[in-house]
């Protein structure tokens, strides 16, 4: 018999959260991709899609000293919801304005940055649920199955909102908010973890503290330190894909904007799902530092192809590499961070994660309207990618820690000394 044959089922709880993840992710994922379609319909500049990062960004650059620290005290299922709560209410919030004919873009924004707010309060949690519930010797491939199901949720949720948004403006919203519902609902039927608990007394200043006390152990750490400025600087500098939009209809010349977007949204969800779906068959057992630097890598050099390309079906084929390198580098990420860092600490160091990975996204969004208003479409999106190209080079001489490390079972959580933290 094969240790193939030989692995364990999971357990579930785990599909049940695997599940409630994928609902809120499909939820996510179709209201980004449907806001950015009625914001760029009403203005019709590239910039503002850029400010639509921004909208979402800021309340997680400002709220992650105390939402970190949440994470690491309270029960991470109650944390994770109640973020979910507030998404619900800026979705309701979103779906109401849609009924108004309203030609300014500005409250959109507004609702977004609520949104960020939801999004800060939630993902720490949420990126440590599964984590928390695997099993010893599954973590490999909780992470790769719970990718895989992000990215299944993201195959459907751009297309059903596209669609959606052809027939009502109002009905994506309602279909989002429905989605996320289930995702608190369901989430309510998954155990406790039983994690270690921060117990500093809590408070605004002792939440600062707590917070640099994350970000100190972060420094300290070039595992962690390198695999998460490495994805910070590659995603700020290859973050085309928010101009998905404008290449749609300036470069690529697709009559059928929404449908065009659509397409190829739902070709780097599947792209990245099939990636996914080979990692949790087979995860990468050796040379992960060496191959999170080669991944990064590809993703700029299928960023650069897409700034250059005028056929519609290479544009296909560039996200796809795109979106299967960055999948690797999730994959690879994914595992080393939480694998190098302590369980009570796991909330904070996420919560700065959210910051430069997933504010990220955002500020390239911006970066990249910014530079297309400045240089023009193409050109923007091809010096992005050769951003990135710089960021490796320079990555690997300043990480040689990160592009060391062989096998993930060699990580093993770091100490922090002075921390200042207090577990029971």
């Amino acid at each position: 018999m094969t240790d193939r044959q030989k692995r364990p089922p999971l357990p579930s709880s785990i599909r049940l959260l695997l599940f409630a993840m994928a609902t809120g992710s499909f939820s996510v994922s179709m209201l980004l991709t449907v806001v950015g379609l009625q914001v760029f319909a009403i203005t019709g500049r590239e910039l503002d899609l850029g400010l639509l990062g921004i909208a979402e960004f800021l309340p997680i650059l400002l709220l992650t000293p105390f939402t970190g620290s949440i994470a690491d005290r309270f029960d991470r299922r109650f944390v994770y919801a109640g973020g979910l709560m507030i998404g619900i209410a800026a979705s309701v919030m979103l779906a109401i304005h849609a009924t108004i004919d309203d030609r300014s873009a500005l409250p959109i924004l507004g609702f977004v940055a609520i949104y960020g707010v939801g999004r800060a309060v939630g993902t720490p949690a949420g990126r440590s649920l599964p984590i928390d519930l695997a099993p010893d010797g599954m973590i490999e491939r909780v992470v790769a199955l719970r990718s895989l199901t992000f990215q299944i949720a993201l195959i459907s949720g751009p297309l059903i909102g596209a669609l959606a948004n052809r027939t009502s403006l109002v009905l994506p919203f309602l279909i989002v908010i429905a989605g996320q519902a289930v995702t608190v609902v369901s989430l309510s039927f998954v155990p406790s973890p039983g994690t270690e608990r921060l117990t500093t007394r809590p408070g605004p200043l002792q939440a600062v503290r707590d917070a640099r006390n994350g970000l100190r152990f972060i420094r300290e750490t070039p595992v962690v330190f390198g695999a998460i400025s490495l994805d910070l600087f590659a995603v700020l500098f290859g973050g085309a894909v928010a101009l998905l939009p404008a290449i749609v209809e300036k470069r690529l010349g697709f009559e059928d904007v929404d449908l065009g977007v659509g397409i190829l949204r739902a070709s780097i969800a599947a792209a990245a799902a099939v990636t996914a779906l080979l990692l949790s068959i087979r995860p990468l057992t050796r040379r992960v530092g060496h191959g999170l630097f080669t991944v990064v890598a590809v993703f700029g050099l299928a960023t650069i192809a897409l700034g250059v390309v005028r056929s519609f079906a290479l544009a296909i084929v560039a996200v796809a590499v795109l979106s299967a390198a960055d999948q690797v580098s999730v994959f690879i990420r994914s595992s080393l961070v939480p694998l190098a860092t302590p369980e009570a600490m796991r909330g904070r160091v996420m919560a700065v994660e959210n910051v430069f990975i997933g504010g990220s996204n955002e500020l390239g969004a911006f970066e990249s309207g910014a530079t297309a208003a400045l240089f023009g479409l193409g050109p923007a999106v091809v010096i992005g990618g050769l951003g990135t190209l710089v960021v490796v080079v320079l990555g690997s001489l300043r990480f040689p820690e990160l592009l060391r490390v062989d096998r993930f079972s060699d990580v093993r959580p770091a100490q922090v000394s002075g921390s200042g933290d207090q577990v029971p």
